[in-house]
């Protein structure tokens, strides 16, 4: 038979090597979850900024459509010819006619303009209403100038200065 004290001895040793084991064991999964935590934590901020990144995206997305709504005030140096043909079409649907008599470039770098300066014929009423078209359209209109005038034939004519809201022509095709 084998003595108490060696089953003793035997038990303890067993135990304290469990629970060096348990220690060492515990230590392993506790780095390990410290791990996990720290990946867990950069994968919520990826998570935040691309959300972030996506909500940007489409309040840029929406401000582009606002950005071409307000360019269409404007009109490019390069669409001066098709503004000139809607003034001509808004005179001609008045009954009265349009002349330009120049055309120039002004303003400030940072508000550019054109400077048109043009002659409305026909009788009182029509040139009164194209003048009123011509000064509500949509764009960027103001009358610098305005005379009225009646000849002896009874034609009347009004001379406008008009100053309309420009966007340069590298600026004014913005891709989004």
């Amino acid at each position: 038979m084998k003595s108490p004290t060696i089953h003793l001895l035997i038990a303890l040793a067993a135990t304290v090597i469990a629970l060096s084991g348990y220690t060492v064991w515990y230590g392993a999964v506790s780095d390990k979850s410290r791990e996990v935590a720290g990946l867990q934590n950069q994968i919520l901020a990826a998570s935040e900024t691309v959300s972030r990144v996506a909500s940007a995206r489409a309040a840029l997305t929406e401000i582009a459509g606002d950005e071409m709504k307000v360019r269409s005030y404007f009109v490019p140096e390069s669409g001066v010819v098709a503004f000139i043909n809607d003034l001509e079409a808004r005179s001609i649907a008045q009954g009265s006619t349009i002349d330009v008599s120049s055309v120039s470039t002004g303003g400030t770098p940072s508000r550019p303009a054109l400077m048109l300066s043009i002659t409305v014929k026909g009788t009182f009423d029509s040139v009164m209403r194209t003048v009123g078209s011509i000064e509500y359209a949509p764009y960027d209109v103001l009358v610098s100038s305005f005379s009225i005038r009646q000849d002896v034939e009874g034609v009347w004519s009004a001379s406008l200065g008009l100053r309309v809201g420009s966007v340069p022509i590298k600026s004014a095709t913005s891709t989004p």
